[in-house]
């Protein structure tokens, strides 16, 4: 008998566990929205703050509070705000706690630095994401010679990646503007992008502009529109009524 009532006693437990585990998970999925708008009203603010302590440090010594790059790196990111200087100059207390150097999901970037030097966000989950991509494609173009590429062009030049031929799962990559799932092609030099075509082509029709030049970099129309910065982008040019990825 003492022996049943254990294993009941054992049962009920684990029912229980079962259930505390499966309301935790619950209230993650009921609750992903307001999860995403907290987030992202932080870091709007955390943007705002680092602004402004940017520019008083710019206002102070006449130099940018960012950490050295070199050429190659790309614009959006190339240069990290360097928190140490501001914390110098005690124009920041706490670094903002989704920063990397918190633990947190990004990378304070400047753009424009020349002209108007201007605080953005560089998503590090999506970086990171693309980097494993670039990974696993470059492993199979040094063992095999060829591109594991979906045999139609997306764009001139530019292909989905065969997940398949790679022996992988297709990463969920999710766009820090919309939400919205993006897809990884990969150029015919091997380098793998995120493509957020999708994404410019909404801010297309909601600025609902037609007077574009045809050589202007459709990212920034994304740039403009947020605190964020697209990550692992190729340029993009306004071609017939869409963006079109460019090779750089």
């Amino acid at each position: 008998m003492k022996v049943r009532n254990s294993l009941r006693q054992l049962r009920h437990v684990y029912v229980m566990l079962c259930l505390a585990a499966m309301v935790v998970l619950l209230a993650g999925c009921l609750y992903p929205k307001e999860n995403t708008q907290q987030n992202r009203g932080a870091a709007n603010e955390a943007v705002r703050n680092v602004q402004a302590a940017v520019d008083q440090y710019l206002e102070v010594t006449g130099l940018l509070p960012i950490h050295n790059s070199t050429p190659d790196v790309p614009k959006f990111e190339k240069f990290k705000v360097d928190f140490t200087k501001l914390q110098a100059k005690e124009l920041i207390g706490e670094i903002p706690s989704v920063a990397f150097e918190k633990g947190g999901n990004f990378y304070f970037i400047v753009i424009d630095e020349e002209i108007n030097p201007t605080v953005k966000l560089m998503d590090i989950v999506s970086m990171q994401k693309v980097n494993d991509i670039q990974n696993w494609v470059s492993l199979h173009i040094q063992e095999t010679g060829e591109l594991p590429n979906q045999a139609t062009a997306v764009y001139p030049g530019f292909y989905e990646i065969d997940y398949k031929v790679l022996g992988k799962s297709a990463p969920i990559l999710t766009s820090i503007f919309s939400g919205q799932t993006l897809r990884a092609v990969v150029d015919e030099s091997g380098i793998v992008y995120l493509d957020y075509g999708i994404d410019i082509m909404q801010q297309l029709q909601k600025n609902g502009d037609t007077a574009l030049e045809e050589e202007g970099d459709l990212r920034d129309l994304l740039v403009a529109s947020s605190s964020f910065v697209p990550v692992k982008a190729p340029s993009y040019r306004y071609r017939d009524g869409e963006p079109v990825a460019v090779r750089q």
